[in-house]
């Protein structure tokens, strides 16, 4: 028995992955906040909690995200990239590109069979081009971020939303509800806008399939069926909410392959994980 853990401090959520082998035990996921440090840590007490198992049954961490060098207790670090290939191949191994929408960043990359990231693109300047803009416009309608999802899906029409910027972004949706438009039909349109931005992005590092998507906007089917509209051939989506935590998964089966390693190599001291230092990327 082999326990991981893989943990995903991203710009908005902190999530959590436990794995006893290739199984997934326990997750959780929580708001980072303004200390990801101490995000990590109670993340990944409610992980735990919810696999029934203590913190000295784990035998390796791995940390990703922006906030991963916060996680003083991680043996090893590396980029939401190499994360996202790791968590793509474990649940889709044709993955080939991977297109991660998060609240604060968009990523697209390609990889090969190996899970090596050949090409990406980043988009986490402007807020327009990111998931935050949803969550921006939806409350400025009177609408949760929960609420985005079955919003868009009553839509009958879709109404352009073509700035570049968030302030010129916002500046149209104003003017939308100035004149009556209604709240699905403008996220609606906010949708397809962030899918054209991302679509670029997928096309700039040449995208191959199978195409993978993941990150927290994936959980709006608008979100997917905008996508599929634009990009040919097969497209995969983890079921549920399991599409936010892909790269904690990625980051959880690192770990595991990081086990395995150091036991071969009997690097491995007591069959558990010293959980003090932290590794770079």
């Amino acid at each position: 028995m082999t326990i991981t853990a893989g943990i995903d401090v991203g710009g908005a959520y902190t999530k959590v992955v436990l794995l006893d082998d290739e199984q997934i035990i326990g997750r959780a996921i929580l708001r980072t906040g303004y200390k990801p440090g101490i995000a990590a840590e109670q993340c990944l007490g409610s992980a735990l909690e919810n696999a029934g198992i203590g913190r000295d049954h784990l035998d390796y961490v791995v940390a990703t995200g922006y906030g991963r060098f916060q996680v003083a207790f991680s043996q090893l670090n590396v980029t939401e990239l190499t994360a996202a290939a790791w968590g793509a191949h474990e649940l889709f191994p044709g993955t080939k590109t991977i297109l991660d929408v998060g609240g604060h960043a968009v990523k697209a990359s390609r990889i090969d069979e190996s899970r090596q990231v050949k090409s990406f693109r980043l988009n986490e300047k402007c807020a327009a081009g990111t998931g935050a803009f949803l969550e921006k416009t939806a409350r400025y309608m009177g609408f949760d971020a929960d609420q985005i999802g079955a919003l868009a899906a009553t839509s009958s029409v879709v109404v352009p939303i073509s700035g570049v910027c968030t302030v010129f972004a916002e500046a149209e949706v104003i003017n939308h509800l100035s004149q009556g438009i209604a709240a699905a039909d403008i996220m609606h349109g906010a949708i397809v806008s962030l899918v054209g931005k991302s679509v670029q992005l997928m096309k700039r590092v040449k995208m191959e399939p199978e195409v993978t998507l993941i990150g927290g906007i994936m959980r709006f089917p608008t979100m997917v069926s905008a996508i599929r509209e634009k990009v040919a051939g097969d497209i995969n989506v983890p079921e549920g909410d399991l599409v936010q935590f892909v790269a904690a998964l990625g980051a959880g089966t690192l770990a595991q392959h990081q086990v395995h390693r150091l036991a071969e190599q009997g690097t491995l001291t007591a069959g558990r994980a010293d959980l003090v230092g932290a590794g770079t990327s």
